[in-house]
């Protein structure tokens, strides 16, 4: 853990030097008193300035995640429960009522939000740590329908014998097809235009 040593004529100057030091704030520190300002003979011979450690607390990052977005969900008054799951990669899901204004279209507010939180968690922890942000299962959802888009209109270009251009996607959508497709010996997958209009085609293989 971070900490330095500073001086001042009262703890509150050595404090509030530590701390610009640290580019941290104040709430976000320990304070140890290594030694208390004393005047001198008349005030000056002899004066001893105050001394303090001030250390930067530990945080754990994922709770800090969490804080940050339940500040979030307060201001925008919505009554949410959070769970979270653990592992390789933390998941957080909310759940509660009308929650589509979190989510947006095809998930573009979520995945803001999952940036953010994810900064916020990278900031403050001393590894790297990856969250997944969820909206009552919805990503899981997203992507059985975006697997079965993929097949259906794979089978149609199979038909035809054309191509079929979708949407633009995200990143993470556009993998979904991809992944959903790279097997079928009767099509194949391209992405094509630039972010964030970028979309994938079908195309039916010779």
């Amino acid at each position: 853990m971070k900490s330095v040593e500073k001086t001042g004529k009262t703890i509150e100057d050595a404090v509030a030097l530590a701390v610009q030091e640290l580019g941290v704030d104040i709430s976000r520190v320990d304070v140890q008193v290594l030694e208390n300002p004393a005047k001198g003979l008349f005030g000056i011979i002899g004066t001893r300035l105050g001394k303090v450690r001030v250390t930067v607390k530990k945080v754990d990052p994922i709770e800090a995640a969490k804080k940050f977005l339940q500040d979030i969900l307060d201001k925008m008054g919505l009554a949410v429960r959070i769970e979270t799951f653990n592992g390789d990669v933390t998941t957080i899901n909310l759940w509660g009522d009308d929650l589509g204004i979190l989510i947006g279209k095809h998930g573009q507010t979520l995945d803001a939000l999952q940036y953010l939180i994810n900064l916020v968690a990278n900031k403050h922890g001393d590894h790297r740590v990856r969250i997944l942000l969820d909206v009552e299962d919805y990503r899981r959802r997203r992507t059985d329908t975006l697997k079965n888009l993929a097949l259906r209109l794979a089978e149609r270009v199979r038909r035809r014998g054309d191509e079929i251009a979708l949407e633009p996607m995200t990143p993470q959508e556009r993998k979904i097809i991809h992944m959903a497709l790279q097997d079928n010996p009767y099509v194949y997958t391209v992405s094509e235009g630039d972010e964030p209009f970028r979309k994938i085609v079908i195309c039916a293989r010779k």
